[in-house]
């Protein structure tokens, strides 16, 4: 997800009541919920760095790690504002195992998030290099920000008002954001059994592959991405009207043995297809085009898009 969604959330359970457990809480907890990010510092790689995003920072050992280092800086940080006297008085002490405990649930909540789109995400580097996808939520999802930052506000407003309760809209915000990612996993698992449905009793395919790619914006639509060993289609759902897929499909392409040549001798191009999840290849030209199915037709296709300059 983006990072203001991985900030909302630690913010979100801050309010909730969990910033009172130590000082400095609320900065570890939104830190924390973006840390498996320092990766993105990779992106100058262009490409190439598809093959590194959401790997090893994302996996069990950073997951381990990363919290640890994280609270050490927080009470280091803690510690010189102190010594020099510039340490707020309004701060609570700090109390390192529930300082500890706030690092690892921001953490954790970024890779659970992260899971939630079609983008993918190396939950096992590097152990496993295998993608996981929850293909739930677009990787921008303004209700979920409506949530998250309407809860946050409101139990805000209460908290400089002196109100016992005012923790518990944050905590209703992070129940209702919990139900809406869940409904939306609902639509996308019920699109892609009607798909599956519909390919193998009217259009007599067995997929390989269905996938309902969440939409901006519209939650209760998807794209239907389907793919056999040779060809690819697609369609659209919308809750409440069911599946409609295309008749027409098109090759791959994957099966082109210049696909294989590019993947051993051309670095980028070897990095975009350990990457892809769905790709598409075509000739044009003298060049071989290598596309992803998830990102066809949208404002990011170009970003993701390898052109490879053929002998």
């Amino acid at each position: 997800m983006d990072n203001l969604t991985h900030s909302m959330v630690g913010a979100v359970l801050g309010q909730a009541g969990l910033k009172r457990k130590s000082g400095l809480g609320m900065p570890t907890l939104i830190i924390a919920a973006n840390i498996p990010d320092i990766d993105a510092s990779c992106t100058f790689l262009g490409t190439q760095s598809l093959a590194i995003r959401r790997g090893l920072t994302h996996g069990p050992i950073a997951l381990v790690l990363l919290p640890l280092i994280l609270t050490g800086i927080m009470i280091a940080y803690d510690r010189w504002q102190a010594r020099r006297g510039t340490r707020p008085a309004g701060r609570m002490p700090i109390r390192p195992a529930w300082l500890l405990v706030l690092a690892y649930i921001g953490t954790l909540s970024h890779p659970a998030l992260d899971w939630l789109n079609s983008y993918g995400i190396r939950l096992f580097e590097p152990f496993s290099s295998r993608w996981f996808y929850g293909d739930t939520l677009f990787i921008i999802d303004v209700w979920l920000w409506a949530l998250l930052i309407g809860g946050f506000i409101l139990s805000r407003r209460r908290e400089k008002q002196a109100r016992p309760d005012w923790h518990r809209p944050a905590l209703i915000s992070f129940i209702g954001a919990c139900g809406y990612i869940f409904a939306n996993g609902l639509i996308t698992r019920h699109a892609e059994r009607e798909a599956t449905a519909q390919l193998r009793t009217r259009f007599y395919r067995t997929p390989t592959l269905v996938v309902a790619n969440p939409t901006p914006v519209s939650f209760w639509r998807r794209t239907m991405l389907w793919r056999d060993d040779r060809s690819y289609g697609q369609g659209d759902y919308t809750l409440g009207q069911g599946v409609s897929l295309a008749a027409r499909s098109s090759p791959t392409g994957m099966n082109d043995p210049r696909v294989a040549l590019a993947q051993r001798t051309v670095p980028h191009a070897a990095a975009f297809l350990f990457w892809s999840r769905m790709p598409v290849a075509e000739v044009k030209g003298r060049e071989l085009v290598i596309t992803d199915q998830r990102f066809a037709g949208s404002l990011a296709a170009r970003s993701f898009t390898v052109r490879t300059r053929l002998p």
